[in-house]
């Protein structure tokens, strides 16, 4: 399996996975996905929000010279106030990625990334990985939220994520 390969896995495991959490996230209704839930985007909407701030961030704004999508106001959690906004905002992140990942070689992975937050060299598959891990890192906050509130959290398994089925985990 080429880089390639694992990189668009990679990717169509995360929407999968960030569509399963807004899914279960939606279920609990607004007033429940905006509450303050001390995690480190307070709520669930606002940690949402922050991993599609990070996908673009990485995988449009810096991968394609696209900096101009940072300075778009409907990125702010602020400015997301309903379910539509979040859809609209999900929807323009993962066209931008699916840009991305159009014509994507082992070339094009290998190439380099610079973004003003971070120094160092890396490159486009990093990049990739970057925005995958701290997905799941979130991921991971809205999970122990979930067990907080007594609750089984969305499904974030790989394979059964891959195969469309429900995992029950105790």
């Amino acid at each position: 399996m080429t880089s390639v390969d694992s990189v668009r896995r990679l990717v169509r495991y995360d929407r999968l996975a960030f569509e399963s959490f807004e899914r279960g996230i939606k279920r609990l209704g607004w007033k429940e996905a905006t509450k303050n839930r001390e995690i480190g985007h307070l709520s669930f909407k606002d940690t949402l929000v922050h991993v599609l701030n990070v996908h673009e961030a990485w995988l449009v704004a810096a991968a394609q010279d696209r900096w101009e999508v940072g300075k778009d106001p409907s990125r702010r959690r602020e400015n997301v106030k309903s379910w539509a906004d979040l859809r609209r905002y999900r929807e323009r992140v993962w066209s931008g990625i699916d840009a991305l990942m159009a014509d994507l070689s082992e070339r094009r992975l290998r190439s380099r990334v610079k973004v003003p937050w971070m120094s160092g060299r890396y490159t486009l598959e990093d990049a990739f990985f970057q925005s995958s891990f701290e997905q799941a890192h979130h991921v991971g906050e809205i999970i122990g939220a979930y067990w907080q509130m007594d609750k089984a959290p969305p499904q974030m398994m790989w394979i059964p994520l891959q195969l469309g089925t429900r995992v029950a985990v105790s």
